[in-house]
């Protein structure tokens, strides 16, 4: 029997539009002889809908009328199972239109890949690929995922971070922070991916105009040193904490003059070609496998294994590092927990095929809530049975 696999993308995110081509990728790449493959979009509103129209980017250039020709639902566990109910029903309608029995999220950013919807699932009770709850969160949430790796001994670039609202009142003592990194530096907000937000300030006015755009996106902002000359090298892992493979390495290209790889050139080439802008990450100029020598591959794979081991990782996850090019020092820039295009191009190059990539994700996620099953989450008590009003619950 086939499983009923949903695939859930979109969301209210920056990073909506990434959502959709990453998850269009997945949705290609999973075996119909095996599963029953069922898109999910979560709109901008954070309504969830269903079609056959999902299944094909191209429908995506008109989102509201896509949306108007879709048909909203909600996700209803009833008797261990869960359902895709239609938010309204007429009196002859379908009052369900299928079960999930897995689901796969291919959700950008905040309110999606940041532990957002894994509540969501968590909730339900239904299987689902990827990080759980606390290490999706402390993925997207970059100040305490830096916290952590410094705290673990894994290698980082020197930094620090405020809350936004504190450049009206801590301006000068923020300024003077920045200056003992010494310019140039790198500011971001906390929580949001694809480059958005983010830029490089070599003085006082840059750095606080930067600062102010990165303030529209979050209310945490970090500051750290650029490293340069620098090649940024990633590096895929699949598994879970049991065990853990770790993907060839790639070198992300830049032109010369570029100290950073924008939102455009990551996604749409400049914004040159609509073929390029549908193949997300894959399309971003890469070298596969890195031209590094063995001992510097060593030390970046196995830095990937121990990230992904600290922060709870599970499912497919990308780690980014950078390397000073002169000094081959390397350091962690950060975990992305659902990366774009779920990094499969490095899977292929390790001999993973995307659909195997696929099966792999889907074992993961019905693995994890197997041993969750056996795991004790209510307790039995007779504490409200004692319990007398006036006389306090705790003694």
């Amino acid at each position: 029997m086939k499983l009923n696999v949903a695939v859930l993308f979109g969301g209210e995110s920056v990073e909506h539009e990434i959502s959709i081509i990453s998850a269009h990728q997945a949705i290609a790449a999973l075996d119909t002889e095996k599963y029953n493959v069922i898109p999910i979009y979560i709109a901008k509103d954070r309504r969830l809908y269903v079609s056959d129209e999902l299944r094909e980017l191209k429908s995506f250039t008109d989102l509201n009328g896509l949306i108007s020709r879709s048909t909203q639902i909600t996700l209803v566990s009833t008797n261990n199972t869960v359902e895709i109910k239609p938010v309204k029903t007429s009196m002859f309608g379908k009052k369900t239109l299928g079960t999930v029995d897995v689901v796969i999220p291919v959700m950008h950013g905040t309110n999606g890949e940041d532990g957002t919807i894994q509540g969501f699932l968590e909730m339900l009770k239904v299987p689902y690929a990827g990080c759980d709850v606390i290490s999706a969160a402390v993925g997207q949430d970059k100040v305490l995922q830096k916290l952590i790796l410094s705290a673990s001994g894994l290698p980082i670039t020197n930094w620090f971070w405020v809350y936004a609202s504190e450049m009206d009142e801590h301006r000068d003592e923020i300024l003077r922070k920045v200056r003992k990194l010494i310019y140039p530096v790198i500011i971001k907000p906390a929580c949001t991916g694809s480059s958005i937000g983010i830029s490089i300030a070599h003085n006082d006015d840059e750095y606080l105009q930067a600062f102010a755009e990165a303030a529209q996106y979050d209310t945490k902002i970090i500051t750290e040193k650029v490293v340069k000359p620098m090649r940024e090298i990633n590096c895929s892992v699949l598994g879970d904490s049991f065990h853990a493979m770790a993907s060839v390495l790639e070198e992300v290209g830049k032109d010369n003059n570029e100290e950073l790889l924008t939102f455009n050139k990551k996604y749409v080439s400049g914004g040159k070609s609509s073929k390029t802008a549908s193949q997300g990450m894959a399309s971003t100029a890469r070298l596969v496998p890195a031209p590094l020598d063995d001992a510097i591959t060593k030390e970046i794979r196995d830095l990937a294994l121990k990230v992904f081991s600290v922060l709870g990782a599970s499912g497919v996850c990308r780690i980014d590092f950078m390397m000073d090019a002169e000094t081959k020092t390397v350091y962690v820039n950060e975990i992305n927990t659902i990366p774009g295009s779920l990094a499969y191009y490095l899977w292929a190059e390790s001999g993973i095929s995307f659909p195997e990539l696929m099966d792999r994700l889907v074992e993961l996620a019905l693995d994890r809530s197997r041993r969750r099953s056996r795991m004790v989450f209510s307790y039995d008590t007779n504490v409200l049975e004692a319990y007398q009003e006036g006389n306090g619950t705790k003694k």
